[in-house]
């Protein structure tokens, strides 16, 4: 996982007082900021059986089924969820990797914040065409600023929403944003190993940057710091994890530490294994699978020049971790709602 920080200054809840619909554990829906009406169906004679989409999410296996999920018509704060057969790839350039990159990039940014203790860069997902960013939680933690760049180049201010340190989530919302290719958010339920992937975020703070691989395992149990710097017996400040620092985020699999201590403020989720090449900088980017989908956020990696080896072996290896995208979709009514666990 790359950096961390935590948010400066109020929020602004804009759903605070509102009444909201009961909440599918799967998928909640957006906030009603201007709900739209939706028509009274029409009576229809006999014939074949209509198949209505609805907005909860159905499980398909990946590569195979029908898309069941579509958005929900709710103006800038629409979040696309689908299963793993989508048009988010033009049908030409179905199951390329080049495909996925430009239909997905649009909706991927380069978050830099800044804290007392210095800068950092993370990436993040775009979600609703109104600014609604999905990112890790280590990315923002402690942050007095965030600016966020997309893909064009344009650039704004960001406010922290919510945040969930047992899930390394995050939300946060751009300030005067619209209009945004928002990411659709797939189905992490039909994904298997062996599955081709995308990933997409600012490594290094090369925004933009596109690497490809497989699922390597399913189900890894990840246990990371809930909190950077002061849980790594570094002192708060002393330590950021990510860019120019030569280690990612500290993580411990199977008993082992790597890429330092992980100290004793620690939270434990499962996670997407890839080999999908991810180094300080990615953290909070895409996950996608062939159709263009959202799968999994990236999270954490590991790096050898942790582990004292030479500089020559800085870098991936091919050993990285993504929260699965089923978990964030589970987890964004909390963090809209404002939460700060």
């Amino acid at each position: 996982m790359t950096e961390s920080f935590h948010r400066s200054g109020e929020y602004e809840n804009p759903y605070e007082g509102q009444q909201q619909a009961p909440v599918n554990p799967e998928w909640p829906p957006p906030p009603a900021y201007a709900p739209a009406h939706a028509p009274h169906p029409k009576k229809r004679g006999r014939g074949p059986l209509a198949l209505v989409a609805a907005v909860a999410i159905v499980a398909a296996a990946i590569g195979g089924g029908t898309a069941y999920g579509i958005q929900e018509l709710t103006g800038n704060d629409t979040v696309a969820s689908s299963s793993t057969s989508t048009t988010v790839v033009p049908s030409s350039q179905k199951g390329t990797v080049a495909g996925v990159a430009k239909a997905v990039s649009p909706s991927i940014v380069e978050i830099k914040a800044d804290s007392n203790a210095g800068s950092s860069t993370g990436s993040g997902v775009i979600i609703t065409s109104g600014g609604e960013i999905v990112t890790n939680n280590h990315v923002v933690a402690g942050a007095s600023q965030i600016k966020a760049t997309t893909s064009d180049g344009k650039s704004y201010t960001a406010k922290v929403v919510g945040t969930d340190s047992k899930k390394d989530l995050a939300l946060i919302k751009l300030e005067n944003a619209s209009g945004l290719k928002a990411a659709t958010l797939g189905d992490s339920a039909g994904l298997q190993v062996g599955d081709q992937v995308v990933a997409i975020g600012s490594p290094e703070g090369l925004s933009g940057t596109v690497t490809s691989g497989i699922i390597s395992a399913l189900d890894r149990d990840v246990t990371v710091p809930t909190e950077e710097g002061q849980d790594q017996g570094q002192g708060q400040g002393q330590q950021q994890w990510g860019q120019g620092q030569g280690d990612e985020w500290p993580f411990e699999f199977g008993g082992r530490q790597f890429n330092g201590d992980t100290g004793s403020s620690t939270t434990t989720y499962k996670a997407l294994q890839t080999d999908a090449s991810l180094n300080p900088g990615n953290s909070g980017g895409a996950l996608i699978d062939m159709n263009g989908n959202i799968v999994g956020i990236n999270s954490a990696m590991y790096s050898p020049t942790s582990q004292a080896s030479s500089s020559s072996d800085a870098g991936s290896v091919g050993l990285g971790f993504a929260i699965p995208i089923n978990t964030v979709k589970a987890d964004l009514a909390k963090l809209r709602a404002g939460a700060t666990d």
